[in-house]
Parts: structure tokens; C-alpha cells; sequence
């Protein structure tokens, strides 16, 4: 089994909150995972301060894989000249000098594309040709078994609520190709909450299969969450074994002072079975205090008043 633990929106600068990041380090240490991804906006203006803040915190995550992509926030928006001539200089100083990269370790094939479009699309964002055919390189090599997983930060299927977001551009057209690449998961983020969906909630089709799983994780360090997660922080644990996919959505509650499961997700694999074995198999999912690192009875036990 593939354990991952997937972060995002970390907002480092004003948004920032301090609580939720060391709750987070926290919880990486307890969830023991094979690979971290952070799928993007790790500062809010891309400035030097705040990208040093956010390489600081990553350097304390555990010492395994981290898989990382950029956010529209980590590109400038208002030094306008830097973003038309340099708008990627403090990101890959601090975070990533690599904006398409691809990963491998046992079991899965990660491919993280940069869904930023400084000059033209920096809120939408949009992925190219020549990055689905980077991608398209990457899988084709990937081990026939293996979960392939894209990293994106905007996301490709709208969040089921009220505030109708626009996805990312060409969103058809990119799932598309990614469904002919055999692709397993799509992890993505700025949306600011979290969620999972289906690419054929944005294109059925009887020839896509059984479709894409896409994750959506929330803001897991700033006070930006919206719509059902408003001012609220939250992370991804997924596990990945030959036939299923499990999503555990986390939250934080500050009656807990921590971060616990709030819901669990159970899908088959595509390149496994169409359906769950046992359709009442409880998926594999942590201890409601696992991610309690060296909390004691009391820390753990819920307080009388519970009000948010």
C-alpha cells in the first residue's frame, strides 16, 4: 500500500495561521506517508520573506518525497515587471527550480505540471500541449501497475456548491488526454476547500470508463477557506493499494487543537476492478487521534463547550 499525504494553499505572508502549520507538522510525522505533495500557492505575493517562511516549513516536513507545483499566488501580481520578465525567480529560488517535473517511487508515477499563466490566464490558469505531451513521456514509462497521479494547483472539476467556479482552461481537452494516459488521480488545490469528484462529472462519456478520480484539497495553513470549509484548514490522506483507492478528508478543530478525519472516500482503482470487492469493507483509515502526536487523555477527550 501507497500512503499519501497531500497539503496545499499555505498562503505563507498576511493569511497565514501559525496554528494550523504546526498542527499540520504535527500530523505528517503521526500519518507516516510514502510521499508528500503540496499542490501550490505556498506564499500569498511571492515575495522573498514569504517564500523563505514556506522553504523553512517544508525542510521540517518528514523525510520522504516531496512533490510540489506552483500556485497562482506564487507568481506576482502586482510588481508587474517582475511578473512579465521574472515571475517564477523567488519560486524556483526557494521552493522548486523545476515547474514540470516527474517523480517514481514504488507503485506510482508522479507528473506535477505548472497550471500557472502569469501573462494571460493567472487566476483560471491553463496546461499546454507540450506539457500533456511532457506528461504523456512520463506515463508511458511508468511501471504497468503503477498509480498515475497528476499534480495540478487549479483544479479540473467545479466544487459541488453555491460559488460556481470556473475550472482550468481546455479542461475537456486535458482530461482527455490525461484519460488516454490511463491516469488514476488528479491531486490539485486553490479552490480552498476540499473534495473529490470524477472527470466525468465535467465530460461523460461511455469511452472514459469509469474515469478520473480527482482530489481537491482545502487551505491547509491560511485563513482563506471558503464555502464549506470557510476559515476553516484541511488536508488529504490517500492511500493506494492494487484495487482501491481510499481519501481520507482531514480537518482542524480547535476544540481538538488538532487535525482529525472528517469524512472517507472509497473508489476501485482503474486498472483494477470496476467496483469495491466488499461494497461495506471499511476502507484503511487512521485512529481518529493518530494525528494527536504525544497528545495525552485530556488533550484528546473533546471539551463540554465544542463551539467553533
Amino acid at each position: 500500500m501507497l500512503t499519501l499525504l497531500h497539503a496545499s494553499d499555505l498562503h505563507f505572508g498576511k493569511p497565514y495561521n501559525a496554528t494550523a502549520g504546526e498542527a499540520f507538522q504535527r500530523a505528517a510525522q503521526a500519518v507516516a506517508a510514502d510521499l508528500i505533495v503540496v499542490s501550490g500557492d505556498f506564499t500569498q505575493r511571492a515575495k522573498v520573506a514569504e517564500c523563505e517562511a514556506a522553504r523553512a516549513w517544508l525542510d521540517r516536513l518528514p523525510d520522504v518525497p516531496v512533490v510540489v507545483t506552483p500556485g497562482n499566488h506564487d507568481v506576482p501580481l502586482y510588481r508587474v515587471f517582475e511578473r512579465l520578465f521574472a515571475p517564477y525567480r523567488n519560486y524556483r529560488r526557494w521552493i522548486s527550480d523545476e515547474l514540470d517535473s516527474v517523480i517514481r517511487v514504488a507503485g506510482a508515477t508522479l507528473v506535477s505540471l505548472n497550471s500557472t499563466a502569469p501573462l494571460r490566464a493567472i487566476v483560471s490558469g491553463r496546461i499546454d500541449r507540450r506539457q500533456l505531451r511532457f506528461a504523456a513521456r512520463a506515463f508511458r514509462d511508468a511501471a504497468p501497475a503503477d498509480a498515475r497521479i497528476l499534480v495540478a494547483h487549479h483544479h479540473l472539476a467545479p466544487a459541488p456548491d453555491y460559488e460556481g467556479d470556473t475550472a482550468l482552461r481546455r479542461t475537456p481537452e486535458v482530461l482527455d488526454a490525461l484519460n488516454d494516459m490511463e491516469v488514476d488521480l488528479v491531486l490539485g488545490g486553490h479552490v480552498h476547500r476540499g473534495y473529490v469528484a470524477s472527470s466525468l462529472d465535467v465530460c461523460p462519456n461511455t469511452d472514459r470508463g469509469r474515469g478520473i478520480v480527482i482530489v481537491q484539497c482545502g487551505t491547509t495553513t491560511s485563513d482563506r477557506g471558503r464555502a464549506r470549509e470557510w476559515a476553516r484548514n484541511s488536508f488529504n490522506v490517500v492511500r493506494i493499494t492494487a484495487e482501491r483507492l481510499d481519501v481520507t478528508h482531514y480537518l482542524y478543530f480547535e476544540d481538538l487543537a488538532r487535525f482529525a478525519p472528517s469524512s472517507i472516500h472509497a473508489l476501485p482503482r482503474r486498472i483494477g476492478r470496476h467496483f469495491l470487492r466488499d461494497a461495506f469493507e471499511a476502507p484503511t483509515a487512521p485512529r481518529t487521534d493518530e494525528v494527536a502526536e504525544g497528545a495525552g487523555a485530556a488533550e484528546r477527550a473533546v471539551p463540554q463547550d465544542t463551539a467553533r
